[in-house]
């Protein structure tokens, strides 16, 4: 049977208003200007201290290694603590994950949210036992776009790498699954700063209820 394999970040829950939030505050306190919400949602999908590098890019601001570390390690120390004030899953998600988990296809979790992260998050979602597999940039020392990373998810679900389906929101995700060989769901609802169409992935959704059909076609079921 495939493993369903889905990014967390834009694609099972809306966390932007957290990461946002901490992402203000971090600017703030180093007396840059807060980013409008619109465009700091596009700056999420490569982790915390990417998204912390690309707002300082877009702020025109210089970093040293040395300070992106800094603001990194403030950035987790908050977010850590408020990591759902305002984050809730997408509409639909549950039923999506009832009904492809009563069809016998393993699940499973590959984020760049940093795993110990993604394990908190879930489970102040009551998500995490719904995977068989969560997994960050810290579990095996990667992060998508690698295959790897993609690859090494599904094994600790119990699946195979090659009878897998990625699902994600952005250009990472597409690139993780085309590198790993694998079919690629996009949803349209998520984190992306170009038209997700334009990424080619192998189908689209718009919302959680059109899964299932989405994964049936794609595997001729």
């Amino acid at each position: 049977m495939y493993t369903i394999v889905f990014d967390l970040d834009g694609t099972l829950s809306d966390t932007a208003p957290d990461l946002i939030h901490t992402l203000n505050l971090i600017l703030t306190q180093e007396g840059l200007p807060a980013l409008p919400y619109g465009a700091a949602r596009n700056l999420i999908g490569g982790g915390a201290q990417v998204m912390i590098q690309r707002a300082l890019t877009a702020e025109g601001k210089d970093a040293t290694e040395a300070e992106i570390e800094r603001l990194y390690a403030a950035f987790i120390a908050y977010y850590s603590e408020h990591i759902a004030d305002r984050s809730r899953p997408f509409p639909g998600l549950g039923r999506a994950l009832d009904d492809i988990g009563a069809a016998g296809f393993k699940l499973a979790v590959c984020t760049n949210k940093l795993e110990w992260l993604s394990l908190r998050l879930l489970k102040a979602l009551d998500l995490t036992q719904r995977f068989a597999a969560i997994c960050g940039p810290d579990t095996f020392g990667a992060q998508k776009p690698d295959p790897e990373v993609f690859r090494q998810t599904v094994r600790r679900a119990g699946g195979e790498p090659d009878r897998a389906i990625m699902v994600g929101d952005s250009k990472t995700d597409i690139h993780t699954a085309r590198a790993a060989r694998v079919p690629v769901i996009a949803v349209d609802f998520g984190y992306t700063d170009v038209p997700i169409a334009s990424l080619q992935p192998d189908r689209i959704i718009s919302a959680f209820s059109e899964l299932p059909a989405a994964i049936g076609d794609l595997l001729g079921l």
